[in-house]
């Protein structure tokens, strides 16, 4: 039995098609055809054969809840029947089955979540999700509802970890998951992203630690614009002692690919090898404290070629230090 055999079916791969649904119109930085870009260069790679695939899931609005206020969701509910409006200041429009589209996302999500926990995956990739800029009460940067801070509440409310590390390696900050648990001393974050005084949100500034009880447990990493590779893989050792002195239950990775040379909305020059390192590091972490679960959410990234090639090389990272933490047992 080989080793790619073996571990297979322990890393989770979340395609279903539905995920895709969730998109504003094709033309859209972020239309309805990513997940199909990102499927195709996945299949390539041979990746479809090394892991298990695993059929969308849609969520509910109790799930939803734990995060959102329930005025807003009522008002996406809204929003999602007519197709028609704004849920912010222009970045994310409404439209037509918004609202089960994102449940779709959120659900995916929370599958993954509580099989990690149970054992059933030891990994998962979430391609279409990391919609961290969604606050509890309102929609931000072509997120509607947030998944990453819904995981994090369902991780304490449903599966009872408290300690759990969120890392974001999107070109944006995320703002909506720092402010929401800017206060809470047991979710560790590291973001990385470019600086906020040259791209949106304007948030993530390195004195942003935490607030009160919680200060010291966040690590913003602002990089300058065009930062490359040389200079991320400078930082990313502190990030990586962080992490480990926190000993986290569980990691959540936000792997936005819009810090790649070549996306057309943000200037930093990375390479898809910040991907493929950073998902092996953090996979090295989790199996030191957290039983090995990770669960890495696709986030951010607007040029289809190169967000795919980021994205593969985290599934590799995830396929390749799963195959490596057991020993094979004797036939």
């Amino acid at each position: 039995m080989s080793s790619e055999h073996r571990f297979c079916n322990s890393v989770g791969v979340y395609v279903g098609k539905q995920l895709g649904s969730y998109g504003f119109g094709h033309g859209h930085p972020f239309g309805p055809d990513r997940l199909a870009a990102f499927c195709d260069a996945f299949n390539a790679a041979g990746l479809n054969m090394k892991t298990r695939l695993m059929a969308a899931v849609q969520g509910n609005a109790e799930d939803v809840l734990r995060f959102h206020t329930s005025n807003y969701v009522e008002l996406v509910h809204a929003r999602s029947q007519t197709g028609e409006g704004l849920l912010d200041a222009g970045d994310t429009p409404a439209f037509a089955g918004m609202f089960e589209a994102s449940l779709w996302v959120t659900g995916s999500v929370l599958d993954a979540v509580a099989r990690l926990v149970a054992g059933d995956l030891t990994r998962a990739m979430v391609p279409i999700a990391g919609l961290h800029h969604a606050r509890r009460d309102g929609a931000s940067g072509f997120c509607v509802f947030n998944d990453c801070g819904i995981a994090i509440e369902t991780l304490r409310q449903v599966h009872g970890l408290r300690r759990v590390a969120y890392v974001d390696i999107d070109a944006h900050h995320g703002d909506g998951v720092y402010y929401a648990f800017a206060e809470d001393p047991e979710l560790a974050i590291v973001d990385f992203h470019e600086d906020g005084r040259y791209l949106y949100p304007g948030t993530g500034d390195a004195k942003e630690v935490g607030i009160g009880p919680a200060r010291g447990t966040k690590l913003n990493v602002p990089l300058p614009p065009y930062a490359n590779d040389e200079l991320f893989f400078e930082l990313w050792p502190a990030a990586e002692r962080f992490l480990d002195d926190f000993a986290p239950e569980f990691i959540l990775l936000q792997c936005g690919a819009d810090a790649l040379s070549g996306d057309p909305l943000t200037h930093l020059q990375l390479t898809p090898a910040v991907h493929q390192q950073v998902a092996a590091s953090l996979c090295r972490i989790a199996d030191r404290h957290a039983n090995g679960r990770l669960l890495a959410m696709g986030g951010g990234g607007y040029d289809r070629e190169y967000t795919s090639r980021a994205w593969v090389e985290v599934v590799r990272s995830l396929v390749q230090t799963t195959n490596d933490r057991r020993p094979l047992p004797r036939s």
